[in-house]
């Protein structure tokens, strides 16, 4: 069966008078492929897609909706960063054609869950943030030669807020993160620079977590308290350069699994990998 079609397995288990959107199984195990728990950690993407439609499209879908209907702080467009969203949101509606499950109209598309979005032009990010399951973001060249967020559609943000790392370079954003240090940084910088059009890599991180809500916002103030984790949440990243601006998208497809779907001896290895 093709990486899009879709498999409306249940996604979605109420717990605690909240539902939880899960995954029954992960892209990758990032904790065990030494090609992925190296930082930066990147591989080429088979094929030119940010994005893939997974058993939890449905579910995830309809709680982006209500974010973004709700008007949460999940999207933010600086004018620098205009016309890389312009360009991202053509490319992709490009792709979208040609992946099963969208059906596009003259002026809305039918997504795979039977939901119509009217097509905005002048909304870019907020309209591909209704198609897609993956935060967006882009990331622009600022005057110190360091790639900086300029933009965003994030709904479900892993412990970190969109208005704190807003048009702030690489290394400022990962200040709280203990491992990206300068080396790290210049790493980081090289990869950014070296990401060819048409050639997209992807890399997996993975943290354990008390809940399992998507939307999971954190200032870098707060420090984020998880002494009993229960779930795996994992991000599948993918790294693409857009031809005619040349910015950086850096995309985000969020998976949470409960320690009791994982395979014993996949969840033995990744409490291991967190007692080192």
């Amino acid at each position: 069966m093709s990486e899009f079609a879709l498999h409306f397995r249940p996604a979605a288990r109420r717990l605690c008078g909240m539902t939880a959107i899960l995954n029954h199984s992960l892209p990758a195990l990032p904790w065990a492929d030494p090609r992925l728990a190296r930082l930066p950690g990147t591989l080429p993407v088979a094929g030119d897609r940010w994005f893939t439609v997974a058993e939890t499209y449905a579910a995830q879908m309809a709680e982006r909706d209500r974010l973004i209907a709700s008007a949460a702080p999940v999207h933010a467009l600086l004018p620098e960063a205009e016309a890389a969203a312009a360009e991202l949101y053509d490319l992709t509606l490009d792709k979208l054609r040609a992946t099963p499950g969208f059906s596009f109209g003259a002026q809305a598309v039918t997504r795979p869950d039977g939901v119509q979005v009217a097509l905005q032009r002048a909304q870019p990010l907020l309209t591909l943030g209704r198609l897609l399951q993956e935060d967006l973001c882009l990331l622009t060249k600022g005057t110190n030669d360091e790639h900086c967020l300029t933009a965003a559609i994030l709904c479900f943000p892993a412990s970190w807020t969109l208005a704190e790392k807003l048009g702030r370079p690489m290394s400022a954003i990962h200040i709280p993160v203990p491992a990206y240090d300068a080396n790290i940084t210049k790493r980081v910088q090289r990869l950014l620079d070296a990401v060819r059009a048409g050639q997209p890599l992807w890399r997996m991180n993975h943290n354990l977590y008390a809940n399992p809500d998507l939307f999971h916002p954190r200032t870098e103030a707060a420090p984020r308290s998880d002494a009993a984790p229960r779930y795996l949440r994992a991000e599948h990243q993918c790294l693409a350069r857009l031809p005619q601006t040349g910015a950086i998208l850096f995309s985000i497809h969020t998976y949470v699994m409960a320690f009791g779907d994982l395979a014993p001896e996949d969840l033995r290895s990744l409490l291991a990998a967190h007692r080192r």
